[in-house]
């Protein structure tokens, strides 16, 4: 297997490998622990996929100088101009090194076999996990500063500008592609929704102490402009991925069994969301039983996402053990085949 890049326009160009992981990273070199411990729990369930990695020289030197370079079938460098959450997700068909692509985040713990996954997935020509319809907090104001957004209606004065009819929810830390012509098509379409942001009633994610901004509004338009399908993020056992949530989450010291409490009703399942715990199982308790919606079951998801800004401790905690496991053991995988632009 390799990889080459064209220096001119930075477009990468890619050889067929089937089915594979496609993980990105910059920043901080704290980032790399999540990257490897995240794939140490995919190994647990799919050792066959290959697994690429775009990230700066320095992570990939960090890597090599820890004798990890093995955990990859490819590790490439990501030009500066895409070390952004934007500037990786909405160029996506700049880094498609596989015939079929999942990218995926970091911050993910794999929980299962994915063989039905990527089964599923397969029909999809590109696609992103999500639901069918975004709600007011989708790309909106947290808290009570919504009401605002639903008094004057402004999600439907977006979509009336923009000539859509639909705004799906997308939940960017899964997106599959093995479309390149269409992928490049739906990430042209996405910036350029982001290049006319202030046209929106979207807010940016600064203001939840976030530190960048979303491309989840803006790939989810051009979705929509594309008539395509989001991946059902809610299918109870079949959940390609849920959150990790304090209290809602049973699970091994590291991570071998997970168990999630996913209540069937989606308005009572999106109560999740409240961070102080007394407050929102008693919430769920009083609501589930006045509106006759007490159904629950206890699920393993494919991936368990720690994407809550306030619930990522226990990943951490987990990265920094595995971090610490490798780099004292030195264990290794198959062979990398490493590429340098």
């Amino acid at each position: 297997m390799y990889i080459a890049a064209c220096h001119a326009d930075n477009f990468y160009q890619y050889n067929v490998s089937e089915e594979g992981y496609v993980f990105h990273s910059y920043g901080s070199q704290e980032y790399v622990s999540h990257v490897v411990a995240s794939i140490v729990t995919l190994r647990r369930h799919d050792t066959k996929r290959q697994v690429a990695l775009w990230c700066p020289l320095s992570h990939r030197e960090l890597i090599e100088r820890h004798g990890l370079s093995n955990l990859f079938s490819v590790i490439a460098e990501l030009p500066d101009a895409h070390c952004s959450n934007l500037g990786f997700k909405l160029h996506l068909d700049r880094f498609m090194p596989f015939d079929r692509c999942l990218f995926v985040d970091a911050d993910m713990v794999w929980c299962r076999d994915p063989d039905p996954l990527w089964t599923q997935l397969s029909v999809y020509p590109f696609t992103a996990t999500g639901v069918e319809r975004a709600d007011f907090y989708f790309g909106g104001p947290k808290g009570i500063a919504v009401a605002l957004d639903i008094l004057r209606d402004r999600r439907r004065k977006t979509l009336r500008a923009f000539g859509l009819t639909h705004l799906p929810r997308v939940q960017a830390g899964m997106i599959y592609a093995q479309d390149h012509a269409l992928t490049q098509e739906i990430c042209a379409a996405a910036n350029g929704f982001w290049a006319r942001h202030e046209e929106t009633h979207f807010r940016t994610r600064r203001r939840e102490g976030r530190s960048e901004e979303s491309c989840e509004w803006s790939l989810a338009m051009a979705m929509s402009e594309r008539a395509l399908p989001v991946y059902p993020w809610h299918q109870g056992h079949n959940s390609p991925q849920l959150d990790y949530i304090e209290g809602m989450t049973e699970y091994s010291k590291d991570f071998e069994t997970v168990t999630c409490t996913y209540w069937c009703d989606r308005f009572i399942y999106e109560i999740r969301g409240i961070p102080n715990v007394r407050i929102r199982g008693l919430l769920l308790s009083v609501l589930a039983s006045l509106l006759r919606r007490r159904d629950y079951l206890k699920a393993t998801p494919f991936a368990l996402h720690f994407s809550w800004l306030h619930a990522k401790e226990p990943f951490h905690a987990f990265a920094r053990r595995t971090w610490e496991h490798l780099t004292r053991s030195k264990v290794n995988q198959p062979e990398t085949v490493a590429a340098k632009s």
